[in-house]
């Protein structure tokens, strides 16, 4: 193994957040600037929404009750062929 290429581990370092958060953790720069953070993460602060804009779920159900009406349609002619000969 090569000697001397691997940086510098700093196991107590500043990490701050764009909220204004800060905290200690452990990394090979010497201080972070982070975006997000647990803090004002929407996920952990409890206030993410989960929405369906697009309707998805009552296009399917739609989509799905059609194909069951022209199945039972269907049905219903094949039984009438079957009948008329």
């Amino acid at each position: 193994m090569k000697k001397d290429i691997h940086p510098q581990y700093n196991p107590e370092i500043k990490a701050t957040c764009a909220c204004g958060n800060s905290f200690i953790t452990g990394s090979t720069k010497e201080e972070l600037n982070v975006e997000i953070c647990s803090a004002c993460h929407p996920f952990y602060t409890g206030k993410e929404k989960l929405i369906d804009t697009a309707g998805r779920v009552d296009r399917f159900r739609k989509m799905q009750t059609k194909q069951t009406d022209m199945a039972a349609k269907k049905g219903v002619k094949k039984e009438r062929v079957k009948k008329q000969k």
